[in-house]
């Protein structure tokens, strides 16, 4: 499979995709909304354990069935692809089912509780020629595209930094920590962002109630190079923090994801050092203080942009930008962190939790 683009979508349709969404609770509604609204595919079955859940979507949609048993789904040639908004937990048995039925998977993140479970996946997709994308969303959000086409641009120089605040008051987890709920976003921005893999991760963090995962997180990710990663998580937050800065050479960006008109901010900062004999004396260090654009973002909501390169993608059997692969080494970083974050910060080489490609 070639790699997908996201921006296009393709329109050589033969007929209309028929999509089933497994998981009706807190993104279930969004993906069917997005799949609904798509003009080559064709919302066909909802399934939840929900008697309730499955009332309101026979409300909102009502040529949309829906059903409580997920083999109907399986076992139905008329769907093309599931998409599974489930538990973590329930990922890798239910995407697995649903490749050796012959369906391409869409898969929530995390895309599996372990890495091991995760390659399987990504095998047996590869076998049976199957679509298989993990829904990391910021991928397709106008910000980062923007970024990334600043950075594979040229546009900001050597690459400093990378520091993100990912903070709020919940939503308290039970199946997976802050690490895989909130870290795993700007894993998924980094990799796509700078295009490397990081060689080696510290992470702390700790529980505060008992019986539940990890509610607070510090992680820094090491690179081949002057490069470095700082994230900072919490669902234990007074106030909600999305901020992202990256600190270059050329321009200096900061993204704040909750502000509604200037999201990105391209800062024209930053600092020189000097070892002229004439001038050390005066000051090694220069400081760069220019003007701050705010560029023009595309306001197509990242879930749209997503559905509809995972549909193009069947189309042309195309590889999605997050595929398999790049959902496993997300769940790779996130076993890395845990097992560091469970030793108090140890520095875990990236390298021994490399996929096997």
């Amino acid at each position: 499979m070639s790699e997908g683009n996201a921006d296009l979508p393709s329109s050589d349709a033969v007929r209309d995709l028929n999509v089933a969404v497994v998981g009706y609770g807190y993104w279930g509604p969004n993906l069917v909304r997005n799949f609904a609204n798509l003009h080559d595919a064709r919302m066909h079955t909802v399934v939840d354990q929900s008697a309730d859940a499955l009332r309101k979507v026979r409300k909102l949609y009502p040529a949309v069935q829906v059903t409580q048993n997920y083999e109907e789904v399986l076992a139905n040639d008329e769907i093309d692809a599931v998409a599974i908004a489930t538990p973590a937990q329930f990922h890798f048995p239910m995407a697995m089912a649903a490749l050796k039925a012959g369906k391409h998977v869409w898969l929530e993140k995390p895309m599996t509780e372990t890495s091991a479970q995760a390659e399987q996946l990504v095998h047996e997709a590869r076998r049976r020629g199957l679509v298989l994308m993990v829904d990391h969303t910021f991928v397709y959000s106008g910000p980062v595209r923007k970024m990334a086409e600043l950075i594979h641009g040229g546009k900001l120089g050597n690459i400093y930094y990378y520091d993100s605040t990912r903070v709020n008051l919940g939503l308290f987890q039970r199946d997976v920590s802050v690490i895989s709920d909130l870290a795993v976003h700007d894993f998924s921005i980094l990799d796509y962002l700078f295009r490397r893999e990081p060689t080696s991760v510290s992470a702390t963090g700790i529980n505060h109630f008992a019986g539940t995962p990890e509610n607070l997180a510090y992680i820094t990710l090491f690179y081949d190079s002057s490069f470095i990663a700082h994230i900072n998580v919490s669902w234990l937050s007074p106030v909600k923090v999305r901020l992202i800065l990256v600190g270059a050479s050329e321009n200096m960006i900061a993204y704040d994801d909750l502000d509604p008109s200037e999201k990105l901010k391209i800062y024209d900062k930053g600092v020189s050092f000097t070892d002229d004999p004439e001038q050390i004396y005066q000051m090694r260090v220069g400081y760069r203080v220019g003007d701050m654009l705010a560029p023009t973002i595309s306001g197509t909501e990242a879930l749209q942009v997503a559905t509809s390169h995972f549909v193009d993608c069947i189309r042309r059997s195309a590889t999605p930008i997050t595929d398999g692969r790049f959902g496993l080494r997300m769940v790779k970083l996130i076993e890395a962190a845990t097992r560091s974050m469970q030793c108090r910060g140890e520095t875990v080489s990236i390298e021994t939790w490399k996929a096997a490609e």
